[in-house]
Formats: structure tokens, C-alpha cells, sequence
């Protein structure tokens, strides 16, 4: 399914786009219009199609230069002010653009006259619009910071689609509400040709450049006077002139065509690479393929044993901590405490799901890199204002000695228990001593 969402529905939607737009264009190039309805109804009109425009070109301009450039766009947000200032503008957009489509709709569903020429189609693209710029809403206030961690996540996804070199892992470990996003956007590129939204492709970019133009209106009396003594107008140049624009598109269109055939032909056929170039490929595969028996190793030692061996407590530092993987098959952090006993602490973000960093400030935090989130090591919480809201939760852990004999435990939730009966470790011992997980302790957190 991920494969199809994130590889097969891209490819299948952008080439829907092309080759339906291509021939609208050619068997009804006159369809290629918003049809406007501004004779049947013009206050909301105007009321709801300014905004709707403002903020959607305001917000297709952001991910546009998100994904052209992404490493000048990282080092941009990197900047505080300029991230705050560019998601406030981002959300300053997608409420007018929200707003004027709402009102568009309401024009749509109430007006009698425009009733008459809305199709279902209308109603399903402004349906759709709706809950796309909803669901960016959506993630902007749940996800915070999207301008800064897109770059480093659907920014390369999208380039990797576009060189024909997919690569769904920068985008499977996000959020389902990003992942909608995601699906819904392609969804409405195949869709652009059979709707009204293909007018966004006849856009009168000449106006812009073209030589100023005096109209003069005219009667038909003048219209035959001026003809005649103009002599009237040469077939033959006329003639000339639209060969000469006919194969100026036939060459345009040869070109372009050239273009596309080779990328697809070439992505079908697969490529044709030299005795160095398989010797990459094979130790890559070869390399993905070690990592996931690895991982599955991991999963079945996880499923057989009640208890998994993290380190000896003499190998943990209270400044770096040491990665494992749990229960759960999710990253995890092992440091050893201020009482010299270990903390188990999960190292998935609770905002994203990225791995937080291992190193411990002066504070006793330590970092998420992907949008700056601070969690305590001792309770994992977050610091006051981080994009992530929830903590990291606490794993429970055993200490055995080198005989295998439990000596303390530890819940999710800091309880402790001592089987032996003591209520004290030796410290000289306790570097000696083995830290461990349990599955018994799997669903519990602080």
C-alpha cells in the first residue's frame, strides 16, 4: 500500500496531468476556461474569489520555493525570526484561502442561477480544495514548524519522484495527517485535467510583455471603408504566416516530446550501467538486505525473550547516552543517573517521530534536531513552547549481577522494586552489574 500511495500514485496522477491536459488542449482548447459566472452573481463572487486566490498563490509560491531550493530554505528557517515570520504568513494564507472557498461554496449551494450551471465535478473540486488547505491547517497547528522539517523530508521525497528515483522512506515515518495531505495533493493533479482547475494553465502571461495596443471601436460602415483602402488583406501572407506558426509548435512539440519519451523509456527499460556501476547497486541491495535481517533478528529476540541485555552500568555515561532498540522496535536512550543507577528513555520524538539526539546539556536535556524539542532526561518532558507537547516516555529496567540474580527493578513510572530484599546496592558493585529490559515493563510509562 505504501508503495502505491507514496510511488505508483505520484506517477500515475503527473502523467494523468500531462496527457490529459495535452489533449483538452487540442480537441477543446475553448474548455479551457473557469467558465465565469461573475453575469449570475458577482457580490459574493468577489467576496470569495479574491481571497481564495490571494492565499492560495501565497501558499503554492512557499512549498514551490521549499522544493526548488531546500538547502537554501533549511538554512533560511533556521532562523527564528524568518521561520516565525514565514508561518505566520503561511497561515495568514490558508485562512483567507480557507475563508474564500467556504464562501464559494455557500455561492455554489444557495444561488439559484449558478445551481443551473454547477456540475457535480464543481462541487467535488471545491470539496476537495476545502479539505486540502483544512488539512494543511490542520498540520501547521498540530505539527508545528513544517516549513523547517518539510525541507528535509518531502522536499527530497518530491526531487526523488521527480529524478525517477523514489524514495518513500523520507516520507513513511510521518504523521497520517501530513501523509493525507500528501495523497489528497496527487489525487487533485490527475484531476486538474477534467475540471475547471486546468484554467490555472491558460494564464495570459503575453499580456505582460506584449507591445501596448490602442482599441478603437468601429461600425461596419468604417470596418469596409478602412478595408478597401487597405486594399484589402494578402491570403498569401496570411497564409505564410500560420505555416510558419504551425511548425513552430510541431518542432515545440517534437522537442518536448523527445524530452519526455526518453525519460520514460529510459525509466521502463531500466538502466544500463557498466560492471563498476553493478558492483554499487549489488553491495547496496546487498547492504539494505543485511539491515533488515538485522531488524528482524531484532524483532524475534524481541518476541522470544521476556529480558534483553542493554549494557553493564560501568558502559553507560550520564552525558552520552547509549542507543538500543525496545520492545517496541523504536529507538530508545540508556544513561546513567546522578544515583549512579541507569535511565531508560525512549528516543522516538512524541512530534514527529524522529530520533532525538544522545547528547545531554548543561540543563539535562537532551535535543530533537528536526524542529528544536528539549526533553529532561529524568521525567521527558518538554520544554515550555517546544513543537513537541507530549513526553518521551520512560522505560522500566532490571539489574542483574554477572549470576543472572535480580537485584533491583524499575517500572515506566520510577517505582522500584528490590527482590533480595535490601534496600541498598553496594556502589563499588554496581558498575558490575547488568542493565536490561523486560517485556513486563513494555506498556508501562511515566
Amino acid at each position: 500500500m505504501d508503495a502505491f500511495l507514496y510511488v505508483g500514485l505520484p506517477y500515475l496522477s503527473l502523467t494523468v496531468l500531462i496527457v490529459g491536459t495535452v489533449v483538452r488542449f487540442r480537441q477543446a482548447p475553448f474548455s479551457v476556461s473557469s467558465l465565469s459566472s461573475q453575469v449570475l452573481e458577482k457580490k459574493q463572487l468577489a467576496l470569495g474569489t479574491i481571497p481564495w486566490h490571494i492565499g492560495i498563490l501565497i501558499l503554492l509560491a512557499g512549498h514551490l520555493v521549499a522544493f526548488l531550493v531546500p538547502d537554501i530554505w533549511r538554512s533560511l528557517t533556521a532562523n527564528r525570526a524568518f521561520l516565525l515570520t514565514v508561518e505566520t504568513i503561511g497561515f495568514m494564507a490558508a485562512a483567507m484561502a480557507a475563508f474564500g472557498l467556504s464562501v464559494l461554496v455557500y455561492r455554489r449551494l444557495v444561488t439559484a442561477r449558478l445551481q443551473a450551471v454547477t456540475n457535480r465535478m464543481d462541487l467535488v473540486v471545491l470539496g476537495l480544495l476545502l479539505v486540502q488547505v483544512l488539512l494543511g491547517i490542520g498540520v501547521a497547528l498540530g505539527k508545528r514548524w513544517g516549513a523547517q522539517w518539510s525541507a528535509g523530508t518531502t522536499s527530497p521525497y518530491l526531487w526523488s519522484l521527480f529524478t525517477f528515483q523514489p524514495d518513500m522512506t523520507y516520507v513513511s515515518d510521518l504523521p497520517a495527517s501530513v501523509k493525507l495531505h500528501l495523497g489528497l495533493a496527487w489525487v487533485m493533479f490527475a484531476l486538474i485535467p477534467f475540471t475547471r482547475l486546468i484554467h490555472g494553465f491558460s494564464v495570459p502571461l503575453g499580456y505582460l510583455w506584449r507591445a501596448p495596443q490602442q482599441v478603437i471601436w468601429t461600425t461596419r460602415r468604417r470596418l469596409t471603408r478602412e478595408t478597401a483602402r487597405a486594399g484589402g488583406v494578402n491570403p498569401e501572407t496570411s497564409r505564410r504566416h500560420f505555416v510558419k506558426g504551425l511548425g513552430g509548435l510541431v518542432a515545440a512539440g517534437v522537442l518536448m516530446s523527445v524530452g519526455v519519451l526518453d525519460k520514460l523509456v529510459g525509466y521502463f527499460r531500466g538502466q544500463r550501467l557498466d560492471r563498476t556501476e553493478q558492483v554499487d547497486l549489488l553491495e547496496k541491495k546487498l547492504e539494505r538486505l543485511r539491515a533488515t535481517a538485522e531488524e528482524q533478528s531484532l524483532e524475534l529476540e524481541r518476541l522470544q525473550k521476556d529480558a534483553i541485555l542493554v549494557a553493564q552500568l560501568g558502559q553507560l555515561d550520564p552525558k552520552i547516552g547509549r542507543y538500543f532498540t525496545d520492545y517496541q522496535m523504536r529507538p530508545a536512550l540508556a544513561f546513567k543517573g546522578a544515583d549512579h543507577l541507569p535511565i531508560l528513555i525512549s528516543a522516538k520524538c512524541t512530534h514527529l517521530g524522529c530520533t532525538v539526539a544522545s547528547n545531554v546539556d548543561d540543563k539535562g536535556q537532551i535535543m530533537c534536531p528536526c524542529h528544536i524539542s528539549y526533553f529532561d532526561i529524568r521525567t521527558g518532558q518538554p520544554n515550555p513552547g517546544a513543537p513537541a507537547k507530549l513526553p518521551l516516555p520512560r522505560l522500566g529496567w532490571l539489574l542483574k549481577d554477572a549470576k543472572g540474580t535480580v537485584m533491583l527493578t524499575q517500572d515506566g513510572a520510577g517505582n522500584r522494586t528490590w527482590p533480595q530484599g535490601q534496600e541498598a546496592l553496594d556502589p563499588a558493585s554496581l558498575d558490575g552489574l547488568e542493565v536490561w529490559i523486560a517485556k513486563r515493563f513494555d506498556t508501562e510509562g511515566a
